[in-house]
């Protein structure tokens, strides 16, 4: 059952049908077969799969970084899959904040500096430091990436993402490349942005414990969503063990 905070009256996205196939050479991928799928406003959902299962795929069709082979995606009362580069690149500059597991950050800018390079360009952003400081990084922000833990780049990161005030985050298996108790930091981070902001947040992974921290899990196989529950209990973040 979903949660009272969370407003499943008017989905933030609604896919339908939608299929993604790759061409590489004389070969024809299938990375999407056909999927529907609802997010709703404030919900914290993790899309849960093997590798090969389709979920980047989806989260880059649904962050506007791709567009399906077929198949509509609303994203609330407008189609996404009907925009035109310009539509998709405004679209992804004032709606969605993206986490990768790689930081992506700029190496010669300080963490400030590498948030503000967003800040300067979104329409109405928190200041680099208010981003930083809801991170809990705010002693750490006049550092260099190399000066940073991997833990202390990836939340310099979601600090980026987050400081345009985005609708949206996607985040493609944000833990992947740290180690437990780093990435349960990380996690308690997109929890606090989620809880705070009120941000919809769908989390890419691969670890069905991170699931257990969600609203909702949706899991994929084989270019599918072959299963969507709620979870009975969410715990926190910090619970997580693996």
């Amino acid at each position: 059952m979903a949660r009272p905070h969370i407003d499943t009256a008017k989905p933030v996205f609604q896919a339908v049908g939608v299929t993604k196939t790759y061409h590489m050479g004389d070969v024809d991928v299938q990375a999407l077969r056909g999927v529907d799928l609802d997010l709703y406003s404030g919900e914290l959902a993790v899309l849960l799969g093997p590798s090969g299962s389709g979920k980047s795929t989806l989260l880059n069709i649904l962050g506007g970084l791709d567009i399906p082979s077929s198949g509509t995606i609303r994203y609330g009362d407008r189609e996404l899959t009907a925009f035109d580069d310009a539509e998709l690149t405004r679209y992804r500059r004032e709606h969605v904040g993206f986490v990768f597991q790689f930081y992506n950050l700029i190496p010669s800018l300080t963490a400030r500096e590498n948030v503000a390079l967003i800040t300067e360009i979104a329409k109405s952003p928190m200041k680099p430091e208010e981003a930083l400081d809801l991170v809990n990084l705010g002693p750490r922000m006049d550092h260099f990436p190399a000066q940073l833990s991997g833990g202390e780049q990836q939340r310099v990161a979601i600090a980026r993402a987050i400081a345009k005030r985005p609708q949206v985050l996607l985040c493609d298996e944000p833990t992947g490349a740290l180690d437990v108790h780093t990435g349960i930091v990380v996690l308690e981070v997109i929890e606090r942005v989620n809880r705070e902001l009120g941000t919809t947040t769908a989390v890419i992974t691969h670890n069905a414990i991170i699931s257990r921290m969600s609203d909702r899990v949706i899991s994929l196989s084989d270019g599918r969503i072959v299963e969507t529950h709620w979870n009975p209990e969410k715990l926190p973040a910090s619970s997580l063990e693996w």
